[in-house]
């Protein structure tokens, strides 16, 4: 059986077509096929996760089997009447959802050139997934536990692979209902919009600039043997391909699922306009931005305010902002770049609180108009650009990796 990267065939969008077609007509006259929608699901998660990586389909499934039991003995124990809320089980069961993922991202660091017998593709969303469900019903909010849905949420396979990361109880209330028709006619409308603007970013210009333009810069940049304008050139080619690259697939994923008949969060809101870097993160994969503020930033700055370990609420939400970003860096991999990275956003997150602060203060003295948004923009897409050269790892290959010749 042939394996599909999803959203990186034009076979794969056949297939997509001609299954969610039944799904669509059903949806337009008020019913939501859900056993058929279970079937194309599981279809799609064969083509990816079957053929020559069935080892990873396996590993899927015990996955998934591990997290619905954690789940479900978690909601169970806060289900009970007058259970006390405990925050070691909490805990607990938090750190028992992220242990596979730091098997995978471990792995490489004890055994390289291996991976991970637990891993599979998604397996960080799907963990995102799992760990906010856990919090939500520790808070409260998730009431009550249902296999069944949750294993669907968890497997949502237009987003599997990369996101974007959806809350449970926005999806439950999507999956539970059938919109309107004339609702729904306007979700076709943007979900084919949505598709077609994904292959012009991620077909025609992340093309061009990863698979044409890249190599070319990256050539003379080896060549130089060191500082010269190629660095900043490749810079901004790779910003240019990595954005391109993943809002194309988030705008396959998104749009996927609206015709589906589910509301997927967007991933990217024109983040190239952002006039400082908290306005960037809010912008810039947007869904894994607001779930490290929710689920980390917030939580860190309410336990420290709450443990009183910082006196000033300025020094706590520094803090917060660069341990907050310094465990996405690590996230992302356990290299000097990518640690380097999170750090780096993290201190600019708070030199950026710091400089909106003084300008309050002194707001009377400082000009604000049409030229200092537009070098607003500019300054923060240049710091974005170029944190994404650090994240690119370019910079190890130039001066620290064996050279190719």
């Amino acid at each position: 059986m042939r394996w599909y990267i999803p959203y990186g065939n034009p076979t794969y969008f056949i297939w997509l077509a001609l299954a969610i077609i039944p799904l669509m007509i059903g949806l337009l006259y008020g019913h939501r096929f859900r056993g058929y929608q279970t079937i194309i699901s599981l279809f799609f998660l064969i083509l990816t996760f079957g053929g020559p990586n069935w080892k990873t389909g396996i590993s899927l499934i015990g996955y998934l089997i591990y997290q619905l039991i954690l789940v479900w003995l978690y909601s169970a124990y806060r289900q009970k009447k007058d259970t006390p809320n405990k925050g070691w089980i909490f805990v607990t069961a938090v750190v028992l959802a992220i242990v596979p993922l730091v098997i995978v991202k471990l792995t490489p660091l004890f055994t390289p050139g291996r991976q991970s017998i637990v891993g599979f593709m998604g397996i960080s969303y799907i963990t995102f997934k799992v760990v906010q469900t856990i919090m939500e019903t520790r808070d409260g909010m998730i009431k009550e536990f249902h296999p069944v849905l949750f294993g669907q949420f968890l497997l949502f396979f237009p987003t599997i692979s990369s996101g974007p990361i959806d809350r449970y109880r926005r999806f439950e209330a999507d999956y539970a209902k059938v919109p309107e028709q004339s609702a729904y006619l306007d979700m076709i409308q943007k979900g084919v919009r949505y598709v077609f603007q994904g292959f012009v970013y991620k077909f025609v210009l992340a093309y061009y600039f990863g698979s044409v333009l890249m190599p070319q810069i990256q050539m003379r940049a080896l060549m130089a043997h060191g500082f010269s304008w190629n660095i900043v050139a490749y810079m901004y080619a790779y910003s240019m391909d990595l954005f391109f690259d993943f809002a194309g697939y988030s705008l396959f994923a998104v749009g996927i699922s609206y015709l589906m008949g589910i509301k997927t969060p967007m991933n990217f809101n024109q983040p190239f306009k952002s006039k400082n870097i908290k306005d960037f993160w809010n912008r810039w994969h947007m869904t894994l931005s607001f779930w490290f503020r929710d689920y980390i930033f917030m939580r860190l700055v309410f336990f420290c305010m709450k443990h009183h370990i910082f006196k000033s609420r300025t020094t706590t939400a520094n803090v917060c902002y660069v341990i907050n970003m310094l465990i996405m860096g690590f996230w992302h991999g356990e290299t000097w770049y990518y640690i380097t990275y999170g750090l780096y956003h993290g201190f600019a997150m708070v030199i950026n609180d710091t400089w909106l602060r003084f300008k309050k203060k002194h707001q009377d003295h400082i000009p604000h108009n049409k030229f200092t948004e537009a070098f607003a923009i500019f300054l923060t897409f240049n710091v974005v650009c170029f944190s994404f050269l650090i994240f690119s790892g370019f910079l190890n290959t130039l001066f620290f990796a064996p050279k190719p010749f």
